[in-house]
């Protein structure tokens, strides 16, 4: 089940958007994560998987941290897929969740704000 979902840029691709227009080939790959990242489950759910400590983290530790079923669980974890944020590998009869630093690095570069002076 190891999923590759979401196509992915060079990081250099995302001058912070305060610096220059986000060029429409960079929103378009962007533009999903960040829509995905705007349901407050999907952004704890990727908080959680980005700060395992082992780099990953398997579903039968995040689904008991909500007071939600596991398919909604499931939605929200295929949703971080589907928009590139996270990896899935399945072992057994669980699947494992780490995310990806590249994409989220491309994030942070976008919205990087110089300090004020």
């Amino acid at each position: 089940m190891s999923n590759q979902a979401g196509p992915t840029m060079d990081v250099s691709c995302c001058v912070p958007l305060a610096k220059r227009r986000v060029p429409a080939e960079a929103a378009a790959v962007l533009a999903p994560a960040f829509k995905a990242l705007g349901d407050p489950v999907r952004l704890q759910l990727l908080s959680m998987i980005a700060s395992a400590e082992t780099g990953e983290i398997c579903v039968c530790d995040l689904t008991p941290a909500f007071d939600l079923t596991g398919p909604t669980i499931s939605h929200h974890l295929k949703t971080l897929r589907e928009a590139g944020l996270v990896d899935a590998e399945r072992r057994g009869t669980w699947v494992y969740y780490r995310a990806r630093p590249a994409i989220l690095r491309q994030l942070a570069a976008l919205l990087t704000v110089a300090p004020a002076t």
